[in-house]
């Protein structure tokens, strides 16, 4: 059997005295893309954080790669992870440019100072700056980006160096309609390169899931509703189930969209 590169076993997170995850069992396996979907509260933030090594369950084990959290320099662990968040994006420096953003990934850094950096690690980072639309951010600051540039910076960020996994926080919040679409076809795009790491993409909205992306976990209260491959699991009965209201689900080709019935 194929080793997981994430697996979570008995997961439970609980934080001034509300659990927020209880029961957790999943796993994310080679050449895998997963969609997380859930109501606000549901617990895909809090996931993402125990899957990103940032916080500790409160019991059970998490495991990325060959390192098991607990067992392993966390330091070391989370350079084989790949992060994307607005809570990430708001720890950078402002005076930081998109260049450095990028670098900054391969040591799970947030400053450029702290480690040391070559021509070729510039040359990567344009080139994923390149691949996400954003090349013009290169030399430019933070501050000085729009929501939307510094979500693209940051998802450039996440795919920098050799990550075994990459988890993605709602990369669409702060975009347009055509800024929504045109990232939608480029994670289809790397959804369907297969030397692309496993990802994991946490969204609220079905509309979201980019085309390629081959298994989905709804959540609900904190606990798993469903998961497994994507076409399995994404029914209307188990998306009503994790939204708590009736909802009609349509495919259209590769993408999808809900809603609740018309009266």
């Amino acid at each position: 059997m194929t080793q997981a590169v994430l697996r979570l076993a008995g997961v439970r997170l609980v934080r001034d005295g509300s659990t927020l995850l209880e029961g957790i069992d999943w796993s994310v396996g080679p050449g895998e893309r997963w969609v997380v979907l859930g109501p606000n509260g549901s617990g895909k933030t809090s996931l993402l954080r125990v899957a990103s090594l940032y916080v500790h369950p409160s019991a059970g084990d998490v495991e990325v790669a060959d390192g098991r959290l607990g067992h392993t320099d966390v330091r070391t662990l989370r350079t084989r992870i790949g992060l994307a968040s607005p809570a990430f994006g708001d720890l950078l420096r402002p005076q930081l440019t998109g260049a450095e953003v990028v670098m900054t990934a391969r040591y799970a850094a947030l400053e450029p100072w702290w480690h040391t950096y070559d021509g070729d690690d510039r040359r990567r980072a344009l080139a994923l700056l390149d691949r996400f639309g954003v090349l013009h951010t290169a030399d430019r600051a933070v501050a000085t980006m729009s929501s939307g540039e510094r979500q693209r910076v940051l998802l450039a960020r996440a795919f920098s160096g050799e990550p075994a996994l990459v988890l993605l926080d709602e990369p669409t919040a702060g975009l347009d309609l055509g800024g929504r679409e045109d990232l939608v076809r480029r994670l289809g795009g790397l959804a369907g390169d297969p030397s692309a790491p496993p990802t994991v993409l946490v969204t609220h909205h079905v509309e979201e899931i980019p085309p390629g992306t081959t298994h989905a976990l709804l959540l609900r209260a904190g606990g798993i509703v469903e998961q497994g491959p994507l076409d399995a699991v994404l029914t209307p009965a188990n998306l009503s189930a994790a939204f708590g209201l009736p909802l009609e689900l349509e495919r259209r080709g590769d993408r999808w969209s809900a809603r609740t019935p018309l009266s």
